[in-house]
């Protein structure tokens, strides 16, 4: 199917491995059968009393039989996952090389413990598919071919036999297991994902569902996600044995059917009673190679549905545009210009952007301001390459945005968002994401420059900054961006949760830190901006008004009514 295409090409890549393994199956296989045959024999020729030098021989086939199985039933073992860890290793590269793009976009549609379910869950699932569904089918094949062509020399009617039971264990039994299965693999998954997703919500919301008195409703609704999934995975284990049970119940079958059929063909002369045990006991070894067909209607939906749902994660028939080489200079701040630029989300009704044209000199200072949801967030999130536009064009130095590589961008802009991620660790760790090679002192400075001089390098840091508070953390998010640094400045709402006494001195140290780069400001406040060499004025994703902070308030249209009420709401909380 199309959505293992990529699992397939990895399979072709470690065809080394995967011929080793399959020689080593193939020998282990033929092995064990030579083993419990010439076992069989040996026991039938000590009733003849035979000469020793023949039992001596007898013994030293068995034994050399026995050695040589399980010296290539360990290659095979060691190859094959060796094979499958290469494959998984190259999977996840794929399957990450292809989502990262797509990330920005993926947060905003899919919730998270979905996602982690698919990307730890549905990758993992993909293990199966060599192991359990591609490669027991050849080595049962070839086993059993040179099983039938042995027994043949013997019995051309146990030879039949044999062949009969191979077609019951290769598609008879997998066809009564796939009737029911069809649907129980799909649930389990289904409900993984849904136990996965409550249980992220629930720790991630769980002091607001602890103050608000919902956490034993929600830690009951994620017993009941468990109990389900619990539940459906019996059911499918129960289906799994039967599968198992109906292999060993034809084994037995068939192996009772060779000791009637020989006793027949003995009583008739048609074959050496001496041969009865070795024949018996071939027919029973080889069929443990076609347990694994037992299994495989399971295996083989379950890596099918896994590989499904990444193919739906990524979309995969849809072939990402190769990257570009070029790249901004190391020197000089770029200048940014967007010429009619349009922008959608996916599933929106309405444009975030329409026909938007502005221009910022190299090394200017530009405010973006406006009523939330006007679209300033969206202007940076194009800049970063984060999405792209569906109309107009983007260029930075004069460069066509999409002749960028993204790295590029990244490299040389300090970036502080709305929501930064705060990893666990120490406020060093999350301050040098970029190992930027600092020295203790620099950092300490940095510290004081975003008004966290308070803070000590080595001081814990939880996951997602629980316990620093909000201004906090856009403080330490500042932070982050000067220890980077770079000739683009873009910084979305970097002090809304600062007193104005504080923002207007981190500003002061900001505005002298980046006084030659260029710097992009989104923010809903309009104090400060009066050193800005730009505003632009943004509602409902179009430019209503640019220019100085001077030039906008003698012209008293949309930014002089924001600014009146902004200082009456400021007068009236005083």
């Amino acid at each position: 199917m199309s959505e293992l295409t990529i699992l397939i090409k990895a399979m072709l890549r470690e065809r080394r491995d995967i011929a080793f393994a399959i020689a080593g199956g193939f020998v282990a296989g033929v092995g064990g059968v030579g083993l419990f045959s010439a076992s069989g024999y040996l026991i039938s020729q000590t009733v003849f009393a035979p000469p020793l030098y023949t039992l001596i021989v007898l013994i030293s086939i068995v034994k050399l039989l026995g050695l040589l199985r399980a010296a290539s039933r360990y290659a095979e073992r060691l190859y094959s996952h060796q094979a499958t860890f290469s494959i998984l290793s190259r999977l996840r590269t794929s399957f990450f090389a292809k989502l990262v793009p797509l990330a920005p976009s993926m947060l905003r549609t899919r919730r998270s413990g979905d996602l982690l379910a698919r990307i730890v869950g549905d990758v993992e699932s993909l293990q199966h598919y060599f192991l359990r569904v591609a490669y027991p089918p050849i080595v049962l094949v070839m086993v059993f071919l040179a099983t039938v062509l042995f027994a043949s020399a013997y019995s051309i009617w146990i030879a039949g036999l044999l062949v009969l039971g191979l077609l019951g264990a290769a598609f008879v039994i997998p066809a009564v297991i796939l009737r029911g299965q069809r649907n129980i693999r799909g649930r389990v998954r289904l409900h993984r994902a849904a136990l996965s997703t409550n249980a992220a919500e629930l720790l991630y919301g769980f002091l607001e569902l602890k103050v608000y008195g919902k956490l034993d409703e929600r830690g009951q609704q994620l017993r009941r996600h468990s109990d389900v999934l619990a539940d459906e995975q019996q059911a499918a284990g129960i289906h799994l044995l039967n599968g198992q049970s109906l292999h060993v119940g034809l084994t037995y079958l068939v192996t009772w059917g060779v000791l009637v059929l020989g006793g027949y063909l003995i009583v008739n002369d048609s074959l050496a009673g001496v041969f009865l045990a070795m024949l018996v006991l071939a027919a029973q070894t080889v069929f443990e190679e076609a347990g694994a067909m037992a299994t495989l209607p399971s295996y083989k939906q379950d890596s099918e549905h896994a590989a499904s749902r990444l193919a739906e994660t990524v979309q995969p028939g849809e072939a990402l545009p190769p990257q570009p080489e070029g790249s901004l200079s190391d020197d000089a701040p770029p200048s940014v210009e967007l010429n009619g630029v349009s922008f959608q989300y996916a599933d929106e009704w309405r444009p975030a952007l329409r026909d938007i044209h502005i221009r910022m000199a190299a090394g200017s200072k530009t405010a973006i301001v406006g009523a939330s949801g006007s679209g300033k967030t969206t202007v940076l999130e194009l800049l970063l390459k984060l999405y792209a536009p569906a109309q107009g064009q983007i260029r930075m130095n004069d460069k066509p945005l999409n002749e960028l590589h993204e790295s590029s961008i990244w490299k040389h802009a300090a970036v502080v968002l709305q929501q930064g991620h705060f990893f666990r660790g120490t406020i060093r760790d999350n301050l040098l994401l970029d190992e930027a090679g600092l020295s203790e002192e620099e950092l300490q400075v940095i510290l004081g420059q975003a008004e966290l001089s308070y803070k000590k390098l080595d001081d814990e840091v939880y996951e997602r900054g629980e316990n620093l508070s909000d201004g906090e953390k856009q403080r330490l998010a500042l932070a982050r961006a000067m220890a980077k640094g770079g000739r683009l400045w873009l910084l979305d709402e970097p002090t809304s949760s600062l007193d104005a006494i504080t923002e207007q001195r981190i500003y002061r140290r900001l505005f002298k830190l980046a006084a030659n780069d260029t710097l992009i400001l989104v923010s809903h406040r309009l104090t400060g901006l009066e050193s800005m060499d730009q505003i632009i004025v943004m509602d409902h994703g179009t430019v209503v008004e640019a220019g100085t902070y001077e030039e906008l308030m003698d012209k008293r249209g949309y930014f002089y009514e924001m600014k009146e009420i902004e200082r009456q709401l400021i007068g009236e909380a005083g």
